[in-house]
Parts: structure tokens; sequence; C-alpha cells
């Protein structure tokens, strides 16, 4: 037992941040797309220079 948790815990709380980081990693890929895209047609509708 570490740190009050048995074993077991331990291999799902890795099984989750393993799991969790290529899709965060993806998520934070697709949504600065998403800005950069929104950013350009914003500009290209209004005639903004922002």
């Amino acid at each position: 037992m570490f740190l009050g948790l048995e074993w077991y815990w331990w291999i799902v709380i890795a099984a989750v941040l393993i799991i969790s980081i290529p899709l965060k990693v993806k998520f934070m890929k697709w949504w600065s797309r998403r800005e950069q895209n929104r950013k350009r047609n914003q500009r290209g509708r209004w005639g903004d220079e922002e």
C-alpha cells in the first residue's frame, strides 16, 4: 500500500494517464487549428484587421 491506495489502483491511475495524454495532445492540436480557422474566417468575412 502506497499513499493509502492498493497496488491495483496505481495501475488504474497509470492506465488513465497513459490514455489521456495522447488524447489531450490531439485535442490541443485540433483546438489550435480551429482557432486559426476562426480568426482567418472572421477577418475575411468582416474585413477587420485584428
